[in-house]
């Protein structure tokens, strides 16, 4: 499986991303010389956790028969005074579920593949044209 994104920068801060057919921006606040049009790299890096996930979980569920009702996922990265970093990440259900289910849920939120991605830490390569 490879994964491509297009990235175009005229000025300042504010990308202009391609994801196939589908178009994002990206940016930073205006009190970290942003112009604010869009989320920030950090914003973009917690969606896509987020995003990930919440659909594993739904597939997972989906797959044994479970009803989860709603997800919610409220992500936050922050960066101590030594420079550690962490993400805290809190998934909520609408539907009640088993301690059982739970458990499970709980297993496979450590298994979806943006988590794994980030745990591992993967190695990037850059190469300029």
């Amino acid at each position: 499986m490879a994964t491509h994104v297009h990235l175009v920068s005229h000025e300042g801060v504010y990308q202009e991303i391609e994801a196939r057919q589908h178009r994002l921006t990206a940016d930073e606040p205006l009190n970290n010389h942003g112009t604010d049009r869009g989320p920030a790299p950090y914003e973009l890096l917690l969606a896509s956790l987020a995003a990930c996930s919440s659909a594993t979980l739904r597939l997972y569920a989906d797959r044994k028969g479970w009803t989860l009702g709603t997800i919610t996922a409220d992500l936050t990265f922050s960066r101590d005074k030594d420079g550690n970093e962490k993400i805290e990440r809190v998934i909520g259900f609408s539907e009640k579920l088993t301690e059982e289910q739970m458990g499970r849920i709980r297993d496979i939120i450590e298994k979806t593949p943006v988590t794994k991605t980030l745990k591992r830490g993967t190695p990037i390569t850059t190469r300029f044209e």
